[in-house]
């Protein structure tokens, strides 16, 4: 397929949220009779454009597939006083997003209801379910964003930084630098997200025909927060709760999450299962070389056939 075009049978449209922000989404529509419903969420400063490949395959399987972007990001606007550094107040507001998100999305699509999401996504996806602000049948995430990758300090000390980080200066402003010409991508940035040279040129092409796509690092705002979301996650009793079955996909070598923080993830979700990946897969596991990416889909293929079947004829 051309991951560099939208599919025909696929329509973009914008939602709002409940104070009136304007959020992007794409839909691909079901099959007949109906496999069920996915709802995906990118990562920080992802869209769903990058994942075209992914969520086709998942449509073709019969799914009917549903992205959008965060607020804040990719063609959903900014909350910030530029337009590439990605900024929350709290990561509350994304949550709340989710939730009524769901609760619209669930009402009009037919089940069983799948709830995914990658890094950020991923993490905010867990805490929806810890929180019980969403309640699909099954939930897969592709290397959450449950522990962050850093100097080996106490998480307490850390997110002490954060806070005096955030206090003493705009918390707007961006919490490491991006390039040393705005809006030139990194050097070394693809070393960090996949070994597959075309599937990462795409996302540069995507920027360049969809300039809004564009964003940067984190705030410090961003990053005191995601401390602080992290928290909710790793209160006791908080994953254990979970009832829903949540397939965690994690590589051993992430340079951006915390590959033993998702392990543990995986151990303390009641319904919790893990498929762990090694030096052949850096971060962006759906963007992978093709071994990688087969891997990983047929993985979430035997999980949701287990946890959400087909539905009765």
């Amino acid at each position: 397929m051309d991951r560099r075009a939208i599919p025909a049978h696929a329509s973009e449209s914008v939602w709002s949220t409940t104070d009136g922000h304007q959020v992007r989404r794409i839909d691909w529509p079901g099959s007949e009779p109906a496999r069920g419903s996915i709802l995906f969420f990118p990562g920080r400063g992802d869209n769903y454009e990058k994942y075209i490949e992914t969520l086709e395959e998942w449509h073709r399987a019969g799914w009917r597939v549903t992205a959008a972007d965060w607020r804040g990001q990719a063609g959903s606007g900014r909350l910030t006083k530029d337009a590439v550094t990605g900024h929350i107040e709290d990561f509350s507001i994304w949550i709340d997003d989710l939730a009524a998100f769901w609760t619209q999305w669930q009402a009009e699509t037919p089940g069983p209801h799948v709830l995914a999401g990658h890094s950020m996504g991923g993490h905010l996806v867990l805490r929806a379910l810890v929180e019980g602000r969403a309640t699909p049948d099954a939930a897969f995430l592709s290397a959450p964003m449950v522990g962050f990758v850093g100097p080996k300090l106490p998480f307490g000390l850390l997110h002490g930084v954060a806070k005096v980080m955030r206090k003493i200066g705009d918390p707007m402003r961006p919490a490491w630098k991006w390039s040393e010409k705005p809006g030139e991508m990194p050097a070394g940035r693809s070393k960090l997200l996949t070994h597959d040279a075309q599937r990462y040129a795409d996302e540069l092409w995507w920027r360049e025909k969809r300039p809004e796509l564009v964003m940067g690092p984190g705030s410090w705002g961003w990053v005191e927060r995601g401390y602080a979301s992290t928290r909710v996650l790793d209160a006791p009793g908080a994953m254990e709760a979970v009832q829903v079955p949540v397939l965690v996909l994690s590589t051993a070598v992430d340079k951006l999450v915390s590959h033993p923080a998702a392990v543990r993830a995986a151990e303390r979700l009641p319904k919790g299962e893990l498929v762990a990946f090694g030096a052949e897969a850096e971060h962006e596991l759906l963007r992978e070389t093709d071994e990688v990416r087969g891997r990983a889909q047929a993985a979430i293929t035997e999980f949701l056939d287990r946890t959400a079947p087909r539905p009765a004829q």
